[in-house]
């Protein structure tokens, strides 16, 4: 089995905690951070762009507060 190719956030830097990503197997996306990179996330690219589009939207600002 070939290693992965992890490829890092071109936001990270020189920040110790960097977003990596990689393609898996059956057209996935993994994702992990780099503080933890023993912690893999797997998704499709049909998710993750609906994440994206919906974080860029606000929609998990106020994660956690109570509902109004």
């Amino acid at each position: 089995m070939n290693p992965m190719s992890w490829r890092q956030s071109s936001y990270c830097q020189e920040s110790a905690s960097c977003l990596n990503v990689a393609k898996g197997e059956h057209n996935t996306i993994l994702l992990r951070e780099s503080e933890h990179p023993e912690v893999i996330l797997s998704t499709t690219r049909t998710r993750l762009r609906t994440f994206i589009r919906a974080a860029k939207a606000g929609q998990f600002d106020h994660i956690g507060e109570p509902r109004r």
